[in-house]
């Protein structure tokens, strides 16, 4: 589906897949913490409101056909046309997207995004994770290719699963806390109202830029724009 080439098509069907995976923590007490940026954030879309997911994979997970996702985002007014009608899919962009949110714990994502991925034969680099970042602040948001992990427990999963940390990355600033403040209990504690109000004007510049990642594939091109965005 991103670029370089990487679209994957079945022997069986022709059918060519992608996958985006949420990385979060399933449960009340986890639903409002910055862990779950990727989950908020999946919940802003309204996109999975009216779609049937399935608990498979260790997660709960869903499809949506390429086509389906112009209308939805000509619909809600993220990416439509000059006169208002809905994009038209890249040839590059997949025939289906495979929506996961893992429920192993973000610890163990990796162990439900390579079920899903093996089963559906999509490669890593056929691959977006939404997540949390520590290492951007509050209401920034940013495209990245591979690299490092930023010390993120849910990427070193889903890089020892895949073999490699060549997939791509949606990342959603959460800031670092003061020195005293361990990274566990700060992860796993709730916004401020602050910067509750940064992450969702974040959510609402980022939304474009995941249209676009999902109709018209092509990272490596929009990552000079999109690496590093403040809202």
């Amino acid at each position: 589906m991103w670029d370089f080439g990487l679209i994957i098509k079945t022997a069986e069907t022709g059918i060519k897949n992608s996958l985006v995976a949420f990385l979060g923590n399933h449960g009340a007490k986890y639903e409002k913490t910055k862990h779950n940026a990727a989950w908020l954030f999946a919940d802003s879309l309204n996109l999975f409101s009216s779609v049937n997911w399935s608990y498979k994979f260790e997660g709960n997970y869903c499809t949506i056909e390429t086509s389906r996702l112009a209308d939805f985002f000509c619909k809600s007014g993220i990416l439509k046309t000059a006169d208002g009608n809905a994009v038209t899919v890249s040839n590059k962009a997949a025939d289906k997207i495979y929506f996961l949110k893992p429920e192993t714990y973000m610890n163990n994502s990796g162990q439900s995004i390579i079920a899903l991925a093996n089963y559906y034969k999509i490669k890593p680099e056929e691959t977006l994770i939404v997540h949390d970042e520590l290492e951007l602040p509050a209401g920034t948001f940013g495209l990245k290719w591979s690299g490092g992990l930023g010390g993120h427990n849910g990427l070193r999963s889903a890089k020892a699963a895949f073999g490699t940390a060549d997939f791509w990355r949606l990342r959603f600033g959460i800031g670092r806390p003061s020195e005293e403040i361990d990274i566990a209990d700060y992860v796993l504690s709730p916004f401020t109202q602050e910067n509750k109000t940064l992450l969702e004007n974040a959510f609402g510049k980022a939304a474009l830029l995941f249209a676009k990642l999902l109709l018209y594939p092509e990272p490596a091109k929009l990552l000079p724009e999109w690496k590093k965005v403040t809202a």
